[in-house]
């Protein structure tokens, strides 16, 4: 039995997955030893288990770097020191490169060497697909240009280049399922930077990317279904996830075909995103207007939103919400009452029902004692239960709110 001392010895060998991990888009040879270029995982469980440790080393660096543009992959690790099992009664150090196996494509670089020589790839590397949208962004003094392009599996090369760019959500989306590639019904959204190489040539980096399913709706529409977005670290915090949106919603909206667009459960990151975007638009529909706001969600609304923009009627009224709270002045009592109560009393349609269904089930219970007994929260319950639900909703329209004031602002 191993003493106190070697325990702790051993602890000292575990290290967060999350820090060991190092990930870079690599433009050039330089970045590889340029630690500003390095970002790392959100999450790691998917790949290292709940636990999200790595255990059997000291001063671990487990490398993952992509060619900025194409996204040649390299993985490697290296470390200080390795636990030894012959001192710790055969305590074996985890396998760590192994278990990136079935998540990463298989052709990946093993050696740095033949990694440097890929990036010579770049040089002549294009985005796949058709160009849909291309806008400059004011990086503190800096412009920088970025492309959107829409892309599917009949482009030469796009299906190895999306099984390597997918790879990242293992790190930054909760639950990251790889989608089916063969299915035709998935359209592809990639972002990319357009930059000048110090050799004077164009280039393009990888941004980001968004996935969208092309549902059927009866009897003669389609639906699409934002499945996945992603803009990786290094270029969060642009404004770049609004642009993208942007461009899906250009791809959709006008096409008779498309009833609307809808997205699968999306994170409250991507939700703050999407509400942002379809407030600045329905702030445009006559329906929307401010003085239109204080008489209440309608019909015309959700039509217009959706004729328009293609947002779906529990979205609009989401849009509505959050447009009222802006268009209402808090430190006047009633009219924020007022708006709470409105709010209060969509959020309470479930409640309602849940009402109605106890009372039908409990007029059948008399004819039969063996149906089950739905418990209900009791009405001073639910009153504490719907003032959280608006506390927290609010507390998410205000985030809302104060982007598109401080976009009005510029």
């Amino acid at each position: 039995m191993m003493d106190d001392a070697a325990t702790a010895r051993l602890k000292s060998f575990i290290i967060s997955s999350n820090d060991a991990l190092e990930f870079k888009l690599v433009r050039s040879v330089e970045d590889l030893e340029d630690d500003e270029a390095t970002f790392r995982p959100e999450m790691s469980h998917q790949v290292f288990g709940d636990g999200e440790s790595i255990f059997g080393y000291r001063d671990l660096r487990v490398k993952l770097y992509y060619s900025a543009g194409s996204l040649e992959t390299y993985l490697g690790m290296t470390y200080a020191e390795k636990v030894n099992k012959l001192m710790y009664e055969g305590v074996e150090p985890d396998e760590v490169l192994p278990k990136f196996s079935g998540k990463l494509t298989a052709q990946i670089h093993d050696s740095l060497d033949s990694f440097i020589k890929s990036l010579k790839k770049d040089d002549t590397f294009r985005p796949h697909g058709e160009q849909l949208h291309s806008f400059s962004v004011n990086d503190q003094g800096d412009i920088r240009h970025f492309e959107v392009y829409k892309a599917d599996m009949s482009y030469k090369g796009f299906r190895e280049y999306h099984q390597r760019l997918q790879t990242f959500l293992l790190w930054y989306i909760d639950a990251a399922n790889f989608i089916d590639i063969d299915d035709d019904q998935w359209h592809y959204f990639n972002m990319f930077e357009k930059y000048v190489s110090k050799d004077g040539l164009p280039r393009y980096a990888t941004v980001g990317f968004a996935t969208v399913y092309q549902y059927y709706a009866y009897p003669h529409h389609t639906r699409p279904r934002i499945a996945q977005v992603l803009i990786l670290p290094p270029f969060q915090s642009m404004g770049l996830g609004t642009q993208l949106l942007r461009a899906i919603y250009r791809e959709y909206t006008g096409r008779n075909e498309v009833k609307d667009i809808t997205v699968e459960d999306p994170s409250m990151d991507f939700q703050r995103l999407r509400d942002y975007v379809d407030a600045v638009n329905c702030s445009t529909l006559p329906s929307f207007a401010r003085d239109r706001l204080k008489e209440g969600f309608n019909k015309l609304m959700a039509t217009e939103a959706r004729e328009k923009f293609k947002i779906n009627s529990k979205q609009s009224r989401r849009v509505y919400e959050i447009l009222k709270l802006r268009a209402t002045d808090l430190s006047n009592e009633n009219e924020y009452r007022e708006y709470r109560l409105d709010v209060k009393r969509r959020l309470n349609v479930p409640y309602k029902r849940e009402q109605h269904d106890q009372r039908k089930l409990e007029s059948s219970r008399k004819n039969n004692e063996k149906l089950p007994n739905m418990p209900i929260p009791s009405t001073e319950q639910r009153i504490q239960i719907l003032e959280k639900e608006y506390r927290l909703l609010e507390e998410e329209y205000k985030k809302v709110v104060k982007r598109l004031e401080d976009a009005a602002e510029l």
